[in-house]
């Protein structure tokens, strides 16, 4: 213990002397021959008696960056891009609307439900889990991964369900993809659309309510346009007949098609594919 105030002193001699030491060859300060890799400093006598400490500073020179191409990444397949894919992977929800209870069970305002069921299939998923006030399933669509949802709120409260979705897996409206009816077309005609208005749909007004854009993509599915002097909602509410269903069949079968395509190859592409096939281009 006693030592202790000796060997302070002796230190702070030591940079005392560290800070008037010049090289005497080139004048050059202690802070320029420091930034040079292996520099050595001779910090003189110390005043403490006896002792005599010669103080080296070395600055080893840093290694080269690495390159790309030397990149590990786990599970890497071929250069870091490669790899990073499934980190930068992007989360889909996919929503088909429609009403719930077997009232409605296979009624044109229901062809989004239909289009979720044959989406289930062709995934090899079911759509059963109860979250978001929706039926909710998941799958893997061209390597991304996909929220499968039937909301469970009725139709003209759909937003609720898809705006709950969207904030639990903080999923941006360009990656909202909705499947829904539309009476302005035939039966079984589909047209695919980036965004758009609501076109007097209640489900989507709602959706566009609660996500505060109309900047989503869709999925129509024509169910045909209503006789005259009949009711809307009694129409869209209302069974196909014999000869829509088998044309609904196909259709519903086209529409999970097009969704497919248009996460793993884009919505131009199904636009270009699908809506030429029905509207004759």
């Amino acid at each position: 213990i006693s030592e202790r105030p000796c060997l302070i002193g002796h230190i702070c001699s030591c940079i005392r002397s560290i800070k008037r030491n010049r090289d005497k060859g080139n004048g050059k300060p202690l802070a320029a021959r420091l930034a040079q890799p292996g520099a050595l400093i001779n910090a003189g006598e110390s005043s403490v008696p006896h002792r005599k400490t010669t103080l080296k500073i070395y600055r080893l020179p840093l290694p080269p960056p690495l390159k790309p191409d030397k990149m590990k990444f786990q599970g890497a397949e071929k250069g870091p891009l490669k790899a990073c894919k499934g980190e930068l992977q992007k989360m889909f929800i996919i929503a088909g609307l429609g009403n719930p209870t077997r009232e409605y069970e296979g009624t044109r305002h229901n062809a989004g439900f239909m289009v979720m069921d044959a989406l289930a299939d062709k995934l090899g998923t079911d759509i059963s889990e109860k979250k978001h006030k929706a039926l909710c399933g998941r799958g893997v669509i061209g390597g991304e991964k996909v929220i499968l949802l039937k909301p469970q709120t009725y139709m003209n409260s759909s937003g609720e369900s898809i705006r709950a979705a969207a904030d639990y897996y903080k999923v941006d409206p360009e990656d909202i993809l909705v499947v829904y009816d539309d009476i302005s077309l035939a039966p079984g005609q589909l047209r695919i659309r980036a965004k758009g208005s609501a076109g007097g749909h209640n489900g989507i007004k709602s959706i566009i309510a609660h996500l505060g854009t109309q900047e989503f993509p869709r999925v129509k599915v024509g169910v045909g346009e209503k006789p005259p002097r009949m009711d809307l909602a009694d129409y869209v509410l209302g069974h196909f007949s014999a000869e829509e269903k088998k044309i609904m069949e196909q259709a519903v079968k086209e529409a999970a098609d097009a969704v497919c395509e248009i996460v793993s190859e884009g919505i131009d592409k199904a636009m270009n594919d699908h809506n030429a096939k029905k509207e004759g281009r």
